[in-house]
């Protein structure tokens, strides 16, 4: 996973773009990847760790009410989550992350591993759903990186 950060950030730097996560349960394993590669100063611009609701409420200005009606693990809320986020970075590319981690907090609805991954560029945004199998907390949080790290190579193409 550090060679697809490092691809990242190089291809960053090439353009010329900067880069914002707005993460919850990947809990800053995205912005970690992406800063341990050298000259990641020149194009991260901004990494939150928005784990509770109460941080996406107040920080990403995610309206409790459409919390509550979808669930932080939505794709309505990870969509809000990444546009919200480029309101704040003013980033070039924004990249948001919720999910159910696990062990535990997956219901019949939502099952560990549940993953929603929203990507902005310029004012284009979308939201890529993934159901990661193994339910090892720290699979699907690397999975989440992996994902992430893909998409954001997808849309420098």
């Amino acid at each position: 996973m550090k060679n697809l950060a490092k691809k990242v950030v190089a291809k960053l730097i090439k353009k010329k773009l900067t880069i914002s996560f707005a993460e919850s349960c990947s809990g800053g394993l995205l912005s970690s990847y992406v800063t341990s590669i050298t000259g990641a100063s020149k194009i991260f611009n901004l990494g939150l760790i928005t784990y509770s609701n109460k941080s996406k409420i107040k920080i990403l200005n995610i309206p409790k009410k459409t919390i509550k009606k979808f669930g932080a693990v939505s794709s309505e809320v990870c969509l809000l989550m990444v546009n919200n986020l480029n309101k704040i970075s003013k980033s070039n590319i924004s990249i948001s992350i919720t999910g159910i981690a696990g062990p535990l907090g997956g219901s019949e609805t939502k099952q560990v591993g549940l993953v929603y991954i929203g990507v902005r560029k310029g004012k284009k945004s979308k939201v890529k759903k993934f159901l990661f199998r193994n339910k090892k907390r720290s699979h699907i949080q690397r999975n989440s990186v992996k994902k992430s790290l893909e998409l954001v190579l997808n849309v420098l193409k």
